[in-house]
């Protein structure tokens, strides 16, 4: 099916495209609002300024997709795969990201708030500045990850490994850290305000003061 045949019948009113074939094709400020396309091979699509509000894109493969200034809010992305994907600007309120392959994409500017992101896998991912403010990760691994300058204050990290991430000036005000890894991060500058770092795994960590934890 190309992009023509699914637009004509998303239009007459059907939204089931699951397994679909799009690979990179170009589907540009496309309105796409509650489609299913759950197990989609969408890999190198361009679907900037697409429109995916309540889309089911969970197990989808979508590495190196476009999704720049999207719109998914209350999107299903379970267990997606979007290695390498652009987010930059994406509006990603009350999207469900759970499990979710998001290693080495870039997500500045994004709108993250309300998100589901525990056990998503950020490895190396851009979230410079990003606000994530009380967002579920849970269990994420974060290895890596550009998070300098990012609002984090009152997300939940248990169990979230953390390692080797930038983490200069970002707000961990009431952050949860219980059980997470945070060995060899930089937290230069970092407001931990509130947050409890027993139980936290600090080894070779850059605390906000400059001081390295041993």
């Amino acid at each position: 099916m190309n992009v023509d045949e699914l637009l004509k019948l998303y239009a007459t009113g059907e939204k089931n495209f699951s397994g679909i074939y799009l690979h990179e094709v170009f589907l540009y400020e496309a309105e796409l609002i509650g489609v299913n396309l759950y197990e989609a091979d969408l890999i190198g699509a361009n679907l900037n300024k697409a429109k995916l509000n309540r889309a089911n894109l969970s197990k989808a493969n979508m590495s190196k997709i476009n999704l720049s200034r999207a719109d998914l809010g209350g999107a299903d992305l379970t267990e997606a795969l979007l290695a390498e994907a652009n987010l930059h600007q994406a509006e990603l309120i009350g999207a469900n990201l759970s499990k979710a392959d998001l290693s080495g994409a870039f997500l500045t500017q994004a709108n993250l708030i309300g998100c589901n992101l525990s056990r998503a896998m950020l490895t190396r991912a851009d979230l410079h500045g990003v606000n994530l403010y009380g967002v579920n990760l849970r269990r994420a691994v974060l290895t890596e990850a550009d998070l300098i300058g990012a609002n984090l204050s009152r997300v939940d990290l248990s169990g979230a490994d953390l390692m080797g991430a930038s983490l200069i000036r970002a707000d961990l005000t009431e952050a949860v850290l219980s059980a997470s890894d945070l060995s060899g991060a930089n937290l230069l500058g970092a407001n931990l305000t509130g947050v409890n770092l027993s139980g936290v795994y600090l080894k070779g960590a850059t605390m906000p003061d400059g001081t390295i934890h041993d």
